[in-house]
């Protein structure tokens, strides 16, 4: 089984790369294989309406958008996505609503929706408010996938302004620990029912 982790952010090693790599973390210690995506701060382009998806059917865009069709090659091949974005006047960075918007499109014109019935969490770097759009922006885009999402002992948020602030919060670190146990159970649980679909 793999997850692939998406970084909205555009600040390497930042508070949103911290959180992810503690879901990542608790995903690989139970046999999950993970990959880390940088999306924030790369080039990439909105769904500008052209429906050359919907006529294609093959679930990419066909602007030119080369890095967020590596993102939606790589989800449809794993068994999880994370998905991890600042927050940015109350919601995700453009990077991430680029990646919502396209890929939530391109996919779900498919033949066959690839992202039913994988398993995807957000999670959401903040430093005062704003967090709870944020994640729900993210949340809408798996449910209307088909996805499951669980849950953990808070709201998938870690405090923190400059580079490594999010270590100083406790709760939103542990908070990120139970969401990879419960990523990892909930994986485990669906796997075969998982396989059957694809079949």
């Amino acid at each position: 089984m793999k997850v692939i982790a998406i970084n909205g952010s555009p600040r390497k090693n930042g508070n949103t790369e911290l959180m992810l790599r503690e879901v990542m973390g608790v995903l690989e210690k139970n046999d999950i294989d993970t990959e880390l995506i940088q999306l924030g701060g790369k080039k990439v382009r909105g769904c500008v309406a052209c429906m050359k998806c919907k006529k294609e059917q093959d679930g990419f865009c066909h602007k030119k958008n080369d890095l967020l069709n590596e993102c939606i090659k790589k989800m449809a091949e794993a068994d999880g996505i994370l998905i991890g974005s600042p927050v940015y006047f109350s919601d995700v960075t453009p990077e991430i609503k680029a990646l919502i918007d396209v890929a939530g499109y391109a996919m779900r014109a498919s033949k066959k929706n690839p992202l039913r019935r994988k398993v995807g969490a957000g999670v959401a770097a903040v430093r005062r408010a704003g967090a709870m759009p944020a994640l729900d922006s993210m949340n809408h885009f798996f449910l209307i996938n088909e996805m499951l999402v669980p849950g953990s002992s808070y709201w998938n948020v870690g405090i923190g302004r400059e580079k490594g602030d999010v270590l100083n919060d406790k709760e939103g670190m542990k908070t990120m620990k139970t969401l990879g146990e419960n990523m990892a159970w909930l994986m485990k649980k669906t796997k075969d029912k998982r396989q059957k679909t694809k079949d």
